[in-house]
């Protein structure tokens, strides 16, 4: 049995996260560019210390590296609530709750986490994860070509990423390799970005207006051993098994997007008349706003019962395949919706319809596109009778 009621403590930090982006963040948008993606430095930090009051800075990283420490199901309550205002999608409250650092760095020695880790998590240092590449981003096993050779105490790196969102203003990457063959053939090595041999070849713009993606190279990149993330050929398994539970906090921003979206429609439907009576009286705009409550309830379910999996230590690949797929797509119908009852002004800059319909394309595809994900779920109904189909 699931028990759908939040605990005391889940429901105080719901409350708080909930009237913080309230009284906290959408004031402090009407006088921010419609597509901005970070405050004004004294804004960030006047809030990053009340963040701290709450003690939630960190929010999203576990106990051991000094992050709260909040299960998978508590995080998810709260990165729905954090989206819900214009930048949260891709800018939840613009970071003031402290970066989450990059999930496989967890994973690393001590060495790595005083270098790039804790700096990460205090807001001092900011890292970029390159796994995509010109020949593909969702089958790593097959995909990745750019390969790390080892000479000596270093390994030299050559090859390209694109699609890299995080590049700009980072000062280092985890970068996934190939040093063998296949899925046991991959390994992460940090990387500096002031490296000699590391270029940002170009930006590549894109339906979102900030944190645009790039293509890098590396040209003979010499990287210390120091900086390998855990043992050769363990590039694929740290990246599924930390990467696996941030795509469920990753699809309920989305969901959270969706609930500020569909708000807006319910409130904007009773005020706004045509032919003579408000749009909330008119029966094919109260099914629309019926069709998205039950987009956005179907997907929080999904996602709530993929992070109890989690918790419970099950195996929840199929489940969060599932939940990442639900929230990303019901998401994108109810924003769509949103801007269909509002009309005109949905798509004008005044509201943030707009930019969560742009976005939001792009989260059906970020962290495994919707056809990834039917495949992960297919192979856990059919077994092998799918990875033989697969490979005919």
């Amino acid at each position: 049995m699931i028990d759908f009621v939040p605990t005391d403590e889940q429901t105080m930090l719901v409350d708080a996260v909930r009237r913080f982006v309230r009284d906290e963040i959408v004031p402090l948008e009407q006088d921010l560019d419609p597509d901005a993606g970070s405050l004004p430095p004294a804004d960030h930090a006047r809030l990053a210390a009340k963040v701290e009051q709450l003690g939630l800075t960190a929010w999203d990283a576990p106990a051991e590296v000094g992050g709260p420490g909040l299960d998978t199901v508590t995080r998810t309550l709260l990165a729905i609530e954090m989206a819900q205002h214009r930048g949260g999608l891709y800018t939840p409250c613009y970071g003031v709750f402290g970066g989450a650092g990059l999930a496989q760095l967890y994973e690393a020695g001590e060495d790595l986490r005083e270098r790039y880790l804790y700096p990460t998590l205090r807001g001092e240092r900011h890292g970029f994860f390159a796994l995509t590449e010109p020949s593909g981003g969702s089958d790593p096993a097959r995909a990745v070509r750019t390969k790390a050779v080892r000479d000596g105490d270093e390994w030299v790196i050559n090859g390209s990423k694109t699609f890299i969102s995080g590049v700009v203003g980072a000062d280092y990457g985890i970068v996934v390799c190939r040093t063998g063959s296949g899925r046991a053939g991959l390994t992460s090595f940090v990387v500096d970005a002031d490296t000699p041999g590391f270029t940002v070849h170009r930006v590549i713009p894109t339906l979102r207006r900030v944190a645009v993606p790039t293509e890098l190279s590396f040209t003979d990149v010499r990287v210390p051993d120091a900086n390998r993330l855990g043992e050769v050929g363990q590039g694929f398994r740290l990246a599924a098994t930390r990467l696996e539970r941030q795509r469920i906090v990753y699809a309920a921003g989305c969901v959270g997007v969706a609930v500020a979206a569909q708000r807006m429609a319910v409130e904007y439907a009773k005020i706004r008349e045509t032919f003579g009576r408000t749009l909330a009286e008119h029966q094919g705009v109260q099914w629309m706003l019926v069709d998205s409550e039950l987009d956005l309830r179907s997907a929080r379910l999904l996602l709530l019962e993929a992070a109890a999996a989690a918790d419970r230590g099950e195996r929840a690949r199929a489940g969060i395949a599932l939940a990442k797929m639900a929230a990303t797509e019901a998401a994108s119908r109810v924003v769509d919706r949103a801007i269909q009852i509002h009309g005109a002004l949905g798509v004008a800059a005044d509201l943030p319809l707009e930019r969560w319909y742009r976005e939001m394309r792009i989260r059906r595809i970020g962290e495994g596109p919707t056809e990834t994900q039917r495949m992960v779920v297919a192979r856990e109904l059919l077994g092998d009778a799918a990875r033989a189909g697969k490979a005919s």
